[in-house]
């Protein structure tokens, strides 16, 4: 897999140039934390699972309403220190928003601006790896918000859960729109990768359960496919 970053860069190289590019206080923290390298094996790599609601699947017209990090290596997971945040929506919620994740708008009524928790966030994301499903939901969002917000770009290497499924199972990468919502022989919704290991069902849409959801399942799959020796530059996206 090939491990590409901003403009064609190798993610090494463009870590290193966001470390030294990045003006605003929390992301220079952010990218100077960031100790995951290509050479490092998943058995040494710390990581975190991220996970990002939305009301939507568009960043110009869609809105984060939450964000769940949970904390996490090979052999523990780490949910007492989960954090979980719940965001005022950048564009009007939508009622189907509110029937898919349960965030009502009295839930959002008081909730914080993502410029407010920044610095929360990118703290406990400090110096992990992040793991997603499907991480053009979560890269995406968070690049768009924080380009309008901040005027600068927050890109980082993520492992994801749902290209290493697809990747197990042959599926070509543009596949997976067309199975998001679990046609065809083959899903690779977070709820199907993990039955496939026999990981129980939670209840989705929930951004702290849904990054537990997705630690356990890439364990499962370190388990059973990957081996803990596998490298980080082989697997980062």
């Amino acid at each position: 897999m090939t491990t590409q970053g901003s403009a064609g860069e190798d993610w090494a190289t463009y870590l290193a140039s966001r470390q030294q590019a990045a003006k605003d206080p929390r992301l220079q923290a952010f990218f100077q934390a960031f100790t995951a390298r290509p050479g490092m094996t998943l058995e040494e790599a710390p990581l975190i699972a991220l996970d990002v609601e939305t009301t939507g699947l568009d960043p110009r017209r869609h809105s984060i309403i939450s964000i769940g990090v949970v904390p996490f290596d090979l052999d523990r997971i780490r949910f007492s220190q989960r954090r979980q945040w719940l965001l005022k929506p950048r564009f009007p919620l939508e009622s189907h928003s509110v029937t898919l994740h349960h965030i009502t708008h009295a839930d959002l009524a008081h909730a914080p601006d993502l410029d407010e928790v920044l610095e929360d966030l990118l703290q406990a994301m400090a110096g992990r790896l992040p793991v997603v499903h499907y991480r053009s939901i979560e890269r995406r969002f968070l690049e768009s918000a924080i380009r309008f917000r901040l005027g600068e770009s927050l890109v980082f290497p993520v492992i994801d859960t749902m290209a290493l499924e697809a990747r197990f199972h042959r599926q070509p990468l543009s596949a997976r729109i067309r199975r998001w919502l679990g046609g065809g022989q083959l899903s690779l919704r977070l709820q199907d990768c993990r039955a496939r290991y026999g990981l129980p069902g939670y209840s989705p849409h929930h951004a702290v359960i849904d990054a537990l959801a997705t630690a356990e399942l890439l364990q499962a799959q370190v388990a059973a496919r990957l081996g803990r020796n596998a490298r980080v530059g082989e697997l980062w996206c």
